[in-house]
């Protein structure tokens, strides 16, 4: 299977790529000419090819592709056919951006463009990454069928493209598989999310300051993340699906769990920051339609996550401190 992957050097592209390039597909990475960071994209073609070699099986191909989702409609130039198109590329997820329209609103466009330019290469299937953002505030379990009340303009965008999406895929006849992908962590994450902040306050005994955490929550690791979109790749239909982990509990019990694996350092400060941009939402997701319709299962526990994240937080390959 030949499938090109928008935001290449993200924290989900690269582990997705990695993914891919071992389950033996042939992968075009997308990137934005000139990328700072398509060294770790590099690292991922070493890493594949030094693991494979050990064993039987032949890993796929990465092939680098220079260009920015603004030409996105010029890919057919570098890539002549493709099987299948992974989109994660989306700017500004991070928690000040969240709040812009017009850069969440852009990013409809941009995404909307590429799946033409899917269409263009002869791709038949589209896969999209949406979020828990799209749900909203809800304190009920949320499954596939719950009603999108997105809050922030992040999560108002995601519907958005969602809804054109859906429709533009089905007048292309290209299929569309939607992703609401819960909150993953792991190596490579934003260093500002909620886990890194935390294991780095705590590792340095500094002080952590957090909102309520009174809120259910569920953290999903990246591995598992990436190896949910492998079988729907392989084993999914289209139709929208919920990602995330068996694990929901309120987000104070994650805190004092990683506090303690960090040893008990330091210290932390309940209710000292406001809510997120998707205010007090609670997160209990329903994951038994890809637990149904694939062989998928969630199966690293968060301790183990946590564990394996403040190992690489703490050590790079020449054994220096990398936050």
């Amino acid at each position: 299977m030949k499938i090109v992957v928008t935001g290449a050097t993200s924290f989900i592209g690269t582990a997705s790529v990695r993914r891919f390039l071992l389950d033996g597909q042939d992968v075009f990475a997308v990137i934005r000419p000139g990328s700072k960071n398509l060294p770790a994209l590099l690292q991922v073609e070493r890493e594949v090819s030094e693991r494979m070699s050990k064993t039987d099986v032949v890993p796929g191909r990465l092939q680098i592709v220079e260009c920015d989702l603004s030409r996105i409609e010029k890919i057919s130039e570098r890539v002549p056919h493709a099987d299948v198109w992974v989109h994660l590329g989306w700017d500004g997820a991070g928690s000040e951006n969240r709040t812009r329209r017009d850069v969440q609103q852009n990013n409809v466009v941009l995404s909307l463009a590429s799946v033409r330019a899917a269409v263009s290469i002869g791709c038949g299937r589209f896969l999209f990454s949406g979020s828990q953002a799209e749900y909203g505030v809800w304190h009920q379990t949320i499954d596939e069928e719950t009603p999108c009340h997105p809050v922030s303009e992040y999560g108002k965008a995601k519907v958005d493209f969602y809804n054109q999406a859906k429709s533009l895929c089905k007048i292309l006849k290209m299929e569309y598989i939607h992703t609401r992908i819960f909150s993953v962590y792991g190596p490579g994450d934003h260093p500002w999310s909620l886990v890194n902040s935390c294991l780095d306050t705590w590792t340095r005994a500094e002080t952590m300051k957090l909102g309520p955490c009174t809120q259910n929550w569920n953290f999903l690791y990246i591995e598992d993340m990436v190896e949910a979109l492998s079988h729907l790749l392989s084993e999914g239909s289209e139709g929208t699906y919920n990602i995330a982990s068996m694990d929901t509990r309120p987000l104070r019990s994650y805190v004092e769990e990683m506090y303690e694996i960090c040893g008990s350092q330091g210290s932390f400060l309940y209710g000292e920051r406001p809510q997120n941009a998707e205010g007090p939402a609670d997160l209990m997701p329903d994951i038994q339609k890809i637990c149904r319709e694939t062989s998928w299962r969630p199966k690293t526990l968060f301790a183990e996550g946590i564990y394996e994240t403040l190992h690489r937080l703490r050590t790079s390959s020449a054994g220096e401190r990398i936050i």
